[in-house]
């Protein structure tokens, strides 16, 4: 997720290997990797209460983990009463204070974002680099864990929302104002949030930080899968929704994919804003078809249409965010 410069194709333009930048995603690998850390992972979690357990280590500013929101929405409709996702804050940047490979600013990660958007076909728009540069992703971390703190369901529509205000809406996330906003919106007690922020969310962030480090966390997503036999399996960055299928598989043999509704009014019942990207997964429909179904949803007054340079976004409710 930034600071080299890729072709659409996920090429490296730059001089400097993507590995040493913080912030650059890979989009072939759909990975945003942290520099000095070497492979090998070890964990010994809390016994699953589910049959599956999922570790996923992840960031609000990361965007291959944006190219995932659509096959962890599928994987939790087809098999969410066998497996249950805990999320771990990775803390992608800490700051600036680096200068590597002709990276030392945030305008340079903008066309990257741009090309990113377009590999996974989920909207983003790079130009929150140039216009309202986040300094870190360490207050937008901590806020998580602090709504997590008050509900975890709300904790979890915290981060989506907190991701549509950075990926589409440009808004420099680390700021108060726009943490507050989303807070509210999903529900959350905003005063309780900064308190928390302040004093047990971020020592809960140092814990995350620590336990990635222990595991050797490289990057993000990375999403460790555990059956309750203790067997696990690794799966790093952006892959096909067919991918998640044969790993919880393999842990699990036995389990059945669950059926739901994969009509619209269904499915934005359960997931209140959708691209088109999640809503042709989910639907089970073409990508094509899927922005016809919206766009008609949307004309005939039942949707509300967010646009960028680099793609939409629907909802079932009225829009509160300004571009």
């Amino acid at each position: 997720m930034l600071p080299v410069s890729l072709t659409a194709s996920g090429q490296n333009t730059g001089d400097e290997p993507p590995s040493k930048n913080p912030l650059y995603c890979n989009p072939q690998e759909g990975f945003c990797e942290i520099p000095g850390l070497s492979d090998g992972l070890s964990l010994e979690q809390k016994q699953p209460s589910k049959n599956l357990q999922v570790i996923y280590f992840t960031d609000p500013i990361c965007s291959s983990c944006w190219g995932i929101e659509p096959q962890l929405r599928k994987l939790k409709l087809e098999y969410g009463d066998d497996l249950e996702i805990e999320y771990h804050m990775g803390g992608l940047l800490k700051d600036w204070s680096y200068n590597k490979g002709g990276i030392s600013k945030p305008s340079d990660v903008a066309h990257h974002w741009d090309d990113v958007s377009i590999f996974y076909d989920m909207p983003i728009d790079g130009d929150v680099w140039l216009e309202d540069p986040l300094p870190s992703s360490y207050p937008p971390c901590i806020a998580f864990i602090a709504a997590q703190m008050q509900d975890h369901n709300k904790a979890l529509l915290f981060l989506r929302t907190i991701r549509e205000l950075v990926f589409l809406y440009k808004k420099n996330i680390t700021k108060w104002e726009y943490l507050s906003m989303a807070a509210e919106k999903c529900g959350l007690d905003a005063a309780k949030m900064k308190k928390d922020m302040e004093g047990t969310a971020l020592l809960q962030f140092n814990e995350d930080l620590q336990l990635a480090a222990q595991m050797r966390i490289t990057g993000f997503p990375t999403l460790i899968i555990k059956n309750k036999e203790g067997k696990q399996e690794l799966m790093f960055g952006s892959k096909p929704y067919g991918a998640f299928e044969e790993t919880i598989r393999k842990l699990l043999p036995g389990i059945v994919k669950k059926g739901y509704d994969m009509g619209i009014d269904a499915l934005f019942s359960l997931f209140p804003s959708m691209t088109a990207h999640e809503f042709s997964l989910l639907s089970g429909i073409s990508r094509t078809e899927a922005e016809r179904q919206l766009n008609e949803h949307t004309q005939q007054g039942k949707l509300e249409k967010f646009s960028t340079k680099n793609g939409s976004i629907w909802y079932s409710f009225p829009i509160k965010y300004s571009k």
